[in-house]
């Protein structure tokens, strides 16, 4: 090889441990230096975030000089000077690539690992990443951190929501340096406790709406049980009975049937759990009993049912609001109108019939305006402004007066349609009165929880009460 072959490959070589810039002027004095293995898109959003608020950054890299565009402050090095030069390092890379942090075992001794990696499914090793980080390299702190944000939300910071940083670790020490670094990147911090809990935060961003399942659930059902009562009721009765096809009612008049009848019996279902937590706590005479496991399951998923409920209602409104434009309802007025010119009448004006309808309408946007409120009320960054007094007199207050306007808006849509025989198609009553059913009973209850000698004593056992109180006075329960 010749001699100016050989002085290409040296400069090749030194070139792979280049730096953007010398270490020595990475940290402005005052500025920590933290040391981020991995360019993709997570580590460079946690590297821009950590520059934003007030960190020095240098990227380890097998790489240095070609490892793609980096945050603007930020330096690269190869990974054993990287991992020499700080004292925090987040790993930033997938699990498969963790054997050449074995070989810098040497110069992470002693020092935070945070480990922000995730699976692509459950189980997919035997043990968690960071557990398995911490085997590899067991003289440093592994701390399991980070992984439950997206790249996305480092970006962007907090602003957008209330977000936490889960956290484990076997050190306190390392779970207290990187517990400052979240705080100080504006994030709330939950240690979850030893490293033993790493897998269940490595499972966390796997799980598909974890509390969305039983909502979703009941939507589906109630969604595909009225669709098929009222198709044998609407269409398939017409075709047998009558011998019309009104199949073409599907995509429109039974939709619009189903999805308001589906979003009253959900919002009245977010109340119902409520209302027999007050039943049972009158019944046992104390507060201090666990309820049943379904119902505190189905209190839990409150928030879920009423904004499913609520896109049901949105639904509702954008296919009422189409109606003037179909095509057969612009067929049936025109011929109702040629029809009245062929044979010279006009229809008398009903005022009974015109205040039934303007108040229908006003209890649907009524009920629709509240429902509306109770759901940007329901956002974490709407909800933390207010304190619970406001949030509470929003959520249950106006909430049941919600229920109230939709509910006496379907009275209104029935009125006296129940009485007559032609609306039991097939001895089946008609699907509105089945809607009312759950939020009728909901205000029945209420109403009598609100009557002052029930509310008196729910008030009394909900302050600390207790029924053997008042039948043994000797016999005081200890509150604590």
């Amino acid at each position: 090889m010749s001699a100016d072959r050989q002085g290409d490959v040296s400069k090749e070589a030194k070139q792979e441990s280049v730096l953007l810039r010398p270490l020595g002027t990475a940290a402005a004095p005052g500025q920590e230096l933290v040391c981020v293995f991995g360019t993709g898109d997570m580590g460079r959003s946690l590297g821009l975030r950590l520059l934003q608020s007030g960190y020095a950054v240098v990227y380890g890299s097998r790489r240095p000089h070609s490892c793609g565009p980096l945050p603007q402050g930020a330096q690269a090095t190869g990974h054993e000077e990287a991992a020499r030069s700080a004292a925090l390092v987040f790993i930033c890379v997938h699990r498969e690539h963790y054997d050449f942090l074995e070989t810098l075992a040497p110069q992470l001794k002693k020092k935070v690992l945070v480990d922000v990696s995730n699976n692509l499914k459950k189980n997919l090793y035997p043990e968690a990443n960071a557990e398995y980080l911490q085997r590899l390299i067991p003289g440093a702190h592994v701390v399991k951190a980070f992984n439950t944000l997206s790249a996305w939300a480092l970006q962007n910071g907090p602003s957008d929501a209330n977000r936490q940083v889960y956290l484990c670790g076997n050190s306190d020490e390392g779970k207290q340096a990187v517990a400052e670094v979240a705080t100080k990147l504006g994030f709330t911090v939950l240690d979850k406790g030893s490293l033993s809990a790493a897998r269940e935060l490595e499972d966390f961003p796997l799980q598909l709406f974890p509390e969305w399942r039983m909502p979703l659930r009941v939507a589906v059902g109630l969604t595909a049980s009225f669709f098929f009562y009222l198709l044998i009721r609407d269409i398939i009765y017409a075709y047998v009975d009558q011998g019309k096809d009104v199949s073409f009612r599907i995509m429109v008049s039974l939709a619009n049937k189903v999805f308001p009848i589906v979003s009253l019996i959900m919002l009245s279902l977010c109340y119902v759990p409520g209302v027999i937590a007050a039943f049972l706590q009158l019944y046992r005479g104390t507060k201090y009993r666990r309820f049943p496991d379904w119902l505190d399951r189905w209190m839990l998923c409150r928030k879920q049912l009423g904004l499913v409920a609520l896109a049901f209602a949105f639904l509702h409104v954008l296919y009422t609001l189409i109606i003037p434009i179909r095509y057969y309802v612009r067929f049936r007025l025109s011929a109702s109108t040629i029809s009245q010119i062929k044979e010279n009448r006009t229809s008398v004006f009903d005022t009974t019939l015109a205040w039934r309808a303007d108040s229908y309408y006003s209890m649907g946007i009524l009920g629709f305006g509240l429902f509306l409120l109770l759901g940007i009320t329901s956002l974490p960054s709407v909800s933390n402004a207010l304190s619970w007094r406001e949030f509470s007199f929003v959520q249950s207050k106006l909430g049941y007066l919600t229920v109230f306007f939709c509910t006496f808006h379907t009275y209104l849509y029935g009125w006296d349609r129940f009485l007559q025989p032609y609306g039991y198609k097939w001895y089946t009553p008609p699907a509105y009165l089945l809607s009312l059913v759950v939020p009728s009973l909901l205000i029945v209850l209420k109403l009598l929880l609100l009557l002052p000698c029930v509310n008196r004593s729910l008030m009394r056992i909900r302050q600390g009460w207790e029924r053997n109180d008042a039948e043994d006075g000797s016999a005081r329960v200890l509150l604590t």
